[in-house]
């Protein structure tokens, strides 16, 4: 039995050998491709909704962070016979003021005071002074105005009131003497550098800018949206819009829109385009709500050879003794049209090559080559060396491998792109969400180095950057 086998294999190989020998070897002229240059293609803008929320307990606890201890402190007694020192006593509470239709900033500071008071005269150079010092608990309360600047929310404060918990007084010749008189003159002492030291301490607290250039570097690094077709979502920003700041019960929200091109490409992952020194802060009116995103789905030739080789494989050209199958499959870009080169074996056995313009059928969500036809040189060779291969009915069983639907593909695409469009979390406190109305296609474009097909998206994108963590 084994013996057997040997001899039919033998014989098997044999066969084979003769049927190679007597295949017919086609000598084509390649058409070269276009001279490489870089990619460069027709894009257009899409717009990315960034609204900004943080919440005043967010502030409130970098605020109480920055402002701790002696916060102001007056040693020159000598000018206004008084010494003043304050502390913060207890955490600072930051809240909406609500003050009708304008929204403030409420800042209420509980307080310890420190006053030394001179009390006399100098006569004759001889100094007849006493000194009384007082130690006082009390509440400030102060309100601030907001405004965004250069990535910051800056505060204009004031000083609203200073109540005490107890009447400031002192014993003078054997009776309890009130000295709100002397104390709250003293406050305009102060008051000053208590409200630019809430400001200060808002400010370096609401420093945004780091937070949001983290959150557009994570945003903007490509993420792979298909394993199976290696293709990869790039967001590269243009420009930054921002509305004004606006305080909304216990947060602050910052509208911001980011206008980007949004590519997909296929392959291995593709550098990042993202460059932070770039980004520009412009101030507009109005951010809009409903967005229209138009993504560049980018194929190089070298991963579309792949693609079209794996939709050849096990495809049988001809009949009877007269048949070829296609090996592996090139293109590339050749005078506005998109070269196929098919490497053939069978009854001819070389590089046949085809050229068409890639065109899409709205019908039918399918890609398909107008105008394919074997370049002038395959022809002549086919004609004299193998004339029933080019005939037309082959090459339209070749043209009819060449079409293939993307209707999968733009609901695989639609589904993917919504795994990142409900409450992705690219990093804390960052989060994506949207919604796709409709996916449209809209043309193809060749290039030296790729294949682009322009993709026209119906929907909204949100990403909230929720925080100063």
């Amino acid at each position: 039995m084994t013996k057997f086998i040997f001899i039919s294999s033998f014989l098997l190989l044999i066969l084979l050998l003769i049927s190679c020998a007597t295949a017919n070897k086609i000598a084509t002229l390649k058409p070269d491709p276009d001279d490489a240059v870089p990619l460069v293609y027709e894009s257009s803008p899409s717009y990315i909704n960034l609204p900004v929320t943080i919440k005043l307990k967010d502030i409130e606890n970098k605020t109480n962070a920055l402002l701790n201890g002696l916060i102001y402190e007056d040693n020159a007694i000598e000018s206004d016979a008084i010494e003043i020192k304050v502390w913060k006593e207890a955490p600072i509470t930051i809240n909406n003021a609500h003050l009708g239709s304008v929204e403030k900033l409420t800042t209420v500071l509980p307080l310890k005071v420190w006053i030394k008071y001179r009390i006399g005269t100098k006569k004759l150079g001889v100094e007849l002074y006493s000194y009384k010092e007082f130690n006082l608990n009390g509440v400030i309360t102060l309100q601030s105005e907001v405004n965004l600047t250069n990535w910051r929310l800056h505060t204009k404060t004031e000083l609203k009131s200073l109540d005490w918990k107890e009447s400031p007084s002192m014993v003078l010749m054997g009776k309890n003497v009130p000295i709100t008189y002397i104390i709250n003159p003293a406050i305009s002492l102060f008051r000053s550098k208590i409200e630019k030291k809430i400001d200060e301490s808002i400010e370096k607290s609401m420093d945004f800018k780091p937070n949001v250039l983290e959150a557009l570097e994570k945003i903007c690094t490509p993420f792979e949206m298909s394993q199976t077709y290696s293709s990869w979502l790039r967001i590269t920003p243009l420009e930054i819009y921002t509305t004004v700041a606006k305080l909304k019960s216990d947060t602050f929200v910052l509208d911001m829109g980011m206008k980007c091109n949004m590519e997909t490409l296929i392959g291995t992952k593709p550098n990042t385009k993202y460059d932070k020194n770039k980004i520009i802060l412009k101030p507009v009116t109005q951010i809009p709500q409903q967005i229209n995103t138009n993504i560049a789905a980018i194929s190089t030739y070298l991963e579309a050879s792949k693609i079209m080789t794996q939709n050849f494989k096990g495809q049988v050209f001809g009949n009877g003794n007269k048949k070829v199958s296609v090996q592996n499959v090139a293109l590339w870009h050749k005078n506005g049209k998109l070269v196929i080169a098919l490497d053939v074996v069978g009854s001819v056995n070389g590089m046949i090559y085809l050229s068409g313009i890639p065109q899409y059928n709205e019908k039918n969500k399918e890609i398909y080559f107008e105008h394919l036809d074997y370049v002038l040189d395959t022809k002549d060779k086919l004609i004299r060396t193998a004339s029933w291969l080019a005939q037309g009915i082959i090459l339209r069983k070749i043209d009819a491998n060449c079409r293939y639907s993307i209707q999968s593909n733009l609901e695989e695409g639609k589904k993917s792109m919504m795994t990142y469009l409900n409450n992705y979390t690219p990093m804390p406190g960052v989060f994506v969400n949207g919604k796709m109305e409709d996916i449209q296609f809209q043309k193809i474009q060749l290039t030296n180095q790729a294949l682009i097909a322009f993709i026209h998206v119906k929907g909204s994108v949100k990403v909230s950057i929720d925080g100063l963590k």
